[in-house]
């Protein structure tokens, strides 16, 4: 919440203070009447008995000039603690303050007022929202508080002397867009995403354009597990609401459109949905059209679908074999690859030639990695039993071809299992240097 919406705030108790406080003609053991916020709303009689105090009272509420008026409130409450006004006398001092735009007093005097009436809704109001401006997790959590203590009040609040009952009412629905809104923030702060979106939906029923409260509803539904797309419409609704805000603008479409990209694998009739969202009230039905983007196994029976498994590449292969569970569509995709190069080895009496990255060798063994991927991580996927033994192992971390005849796989985690394993110009164990015999001399 920005500094508008707390002085928005501000003013928006300030009319129901100042109605309360101004009643007429009093004089010694007259009564003061007042909801003071209590829960069951029913108006409390207060008589001030002592001419000095009631004097005294009247002099700072006569008082006109803000600054002054509070200063005469804080006096008038120094020198009687215990008057059956003080209430009364902090809501002025609340109202100067606001007047003069001192946010920090107003903010003191607020939690005073909470001191003496834990329940009292423009106190509360005003915490709340200066609370939720600070935007610090600490403060998120205190607006929380301070918002659901507001919403459980707000029932029971009753009508200030001299405000109509229409414009009670309106203040009535503006507070409680005021802590619906503040509650959100703090449960979204918290991760608690499904209290949050709960939250905010009744706020933007009392402001469908409040576009802080439309944009956060936007982020609760899409950090949800799973997400839920209508957040993508209430996105597009924040970019509108935004207008020429362009920093605004910007931060809220870049948060958007990855959300977007991530579900739908690619920016692809984004423009469209932010275009629609402009006229709309609620999420339209492009929002369910949206499709999500294919997963690894999609892509592992489309690359089968689509190709001749005998034309895919080693790590294609491997690709499409580590999802064979997956479905029954990719145990049937993984079928085809592996009859691909079974036909390719004609029953094991072909031998295979595949590049390599060297993990781990020893004269019998050698652990290796086919792909890009797992030869950054130097990660083998590939066990080889070599035919013969060598005299030097390859280096780990050198790049070698292999051939010989892939037997088996396992799926998870990924291994091409390889036998009648060679090191093409390497020799085995046991290999004999040819035999130069000297020329036979003939004799004379």
């Amino acid at each position: 919440m920005n500094k508008v919406l707390v002085t928005f705030v501000l003013a928006l108790t300030t009319s129901a203070i100042i109605a309360q406080g101004s009643t007429s003609s009093l004089n010694t053991e007259s009564v003061i009447e007042s909801s003071q916020d209590q829960p069951g709303g029913q108006p409390q009689q207060k008589t001030i008995k002592d001419p000095t105090e009631y004097n005294a009272y009247m002099a700072a509420l006569n008082t006109q000039d803000p600054t002054q008026k509070a200063a005469a409130m804080e006096s008038f409450i120094a020198q009687y603690p215990n008057s059956i006004v003080k209430s009364d006398a902090l809501d002025q001092i609340m109202a100067a303050y606001t007047a003069t735009n001192n946010q920090q007093k107003v903010e003191q005097t607020a939690k005073l007022i909470l001191k003496d009436t834990p329940n009292n809704i423009r106190a509360l109001a005003i915490v709340t929202a200066i609370a939720r401006s600070q935007g610090t997790a600490e403060s998120a959590a205190e607006a929380r508080g301070d918002a659901e203590r507001g919403l459980q009040a707000l029932p029971t609040w009753t009508k200030p002397d001299g405000m109509s009952q229409d414009d009670f009412e309106k203040v009535r629905n503006q507070m409680a867009g005021i802590f619906n809104g503040a509650a959100g923030f703090g449960a979204l702060q918290a991760k608690d995403y499904a209290a949050a979106k709960n939250y905010y939906m009744k706020s933007i029923q009392v402001d469908p354009n409040n576009m802080q409260d439309v944009y956060q509803l936007s982020i609760a539904e899409l950090e949800m597990n799973p997400m839920e797309l209508n957040g993508l419409w209430y996105a597009a609704k924040a970019i509108n609401l935004a207008g020429n805000n362009a920093q605004a603008v910007q931060a809220i479409s870049n948060y958007a459109k990855a959300k977007y990209k991530k579900y739908h694998g690619s920016y692809d009739g984004w423009d469209k949905i932010v275009a629609a969202a402009a006229t709309q009230n609620a999420p339209g039905p492009e929002i369910a059209q949206i499709k999500p983007a294919p997963t690894p196994c999609d892509i592992a029976v489309d690359a089968v679908t689509q190709n001749d498994p005998g034309q895919l590449s080693f790590s294609d292969w491997e690709f499409i074999l580590s999802h064979t569970n997956c479905s029954p569509a990719n145990k049937t995709a993984s079928d085809k690859v592996w009859q691909a190069i079974q036909d390719k080895e004609k029953g094991g009496e072909a031998k295979l030639k595949i590049p390599v990255l060297v993990i781990s060798a020893t004269k019998d063994s050698i652990e290796a990695a086919i792909t890009d991927e797992n030869q950054q991580a130097k990660k083998a996927d590939l066990t080889v039993a070599l035919e013969e033994p060598v005299v030097k192992p390859p280096t780990p971390g050198s790049t070698v071809d292999i051939v010989g005849v892939i037997t088996k796989y396992t799926p998870e985690p990924f291994m091409f299992i390889m036998e009648k394993g060679e090191l093409p110009g390497v020799k085995p164990v046991g290999t004999k240097p040819p035999v130069h015999h000297p020329p036979v001399r003939r004799r004379p």
